[in-house]
């Protein structure tokens, strides 16, 4: 219990900087408020299902890209500048760790609801089952950030965050899915162990 307290702790003390000044207030909130909604699943949920201590790292350390990008947009995280600015890039690719944490961290998340509660009988579309969902969820959060867009006009620009990138959309559902992919082929394991505990 003691570690879901840390890294509680982590969760409020980068939230709150990320709210302390950030680039835009609008932007911001867009990127955090996923993030502040899963906390809070996740707070409501706890005394039914708890999660093992490896996949509530995983979802921290997700919320934390997302605090990252909602205080600086996505498009403007300093360290992704200077890389950019190092390799030549023509973009700030920051988002694009966004958008693999997007698929890595679900499909922990999902893999484990599927173990624990006993989803699927079947495992041999296990693996794909949770990647088709992953990349779901990364298909619907473009529509969200689409429709941000047309909505708030040049407010959902930052939030938006294609940076003069026409295959944007389809890059970034790409790095969900190989963030999904990942995760499974190299955390399963990992995973399997703490479920046992």
């Amino acid at each position: 219990m003691k570690y879901i307290y840390i890294m509680l702790n982590l969760f409020v003390g980068t939230f709150l900087w990320s709210i302390i000044e950030p680039k835009e207030s609008f932007t911001c909130f867009l990127e955090i408020f996923p993030a502040l909604l899963g906390v809070l699943v996740l707070v409501l949920t706890f005394k039914k299902f708890r999660f093992t201590n490896f996949t509530y790292l995983m979802i921290l350390l997700h919320c934390i890209i997302l605090f990252i990008g909602g205080h600086y947009t996505y498009a403007e995280v300093p360290l992704f500048d200077f890389i950019k600015e190092t390799f030549h890039q023509t973009r700030n690719n920051y988002d694009k760790v966004g958008h693999f944490a997007q698929g890595f961290v679900p499909a922990l998340i999902i893999r484990e609801l599927f173990i624990c509660k006993m989803v699927i009988s079947n495992k041999s579309f296990f693996n794909f089952i949770i990647v088709s969902i992953c990349l779901a969820i990364s298909a619907a959060y473009e529509w969200i950030e689409w429709g941000v867009s047309i909505s708030t006009g040049d407010k959902g620009d930052a939030f938006l965050g294609t940076q003069g990138d026409i295959w944007d959309t389809q890059s970034d559902m790409l790095f969900a899915t190989i963030g999904a992919c990942i995760a499974l082929l190299l955390f399963s394991k990992i995973q399997d162990k703490q479920i046992e505990m």
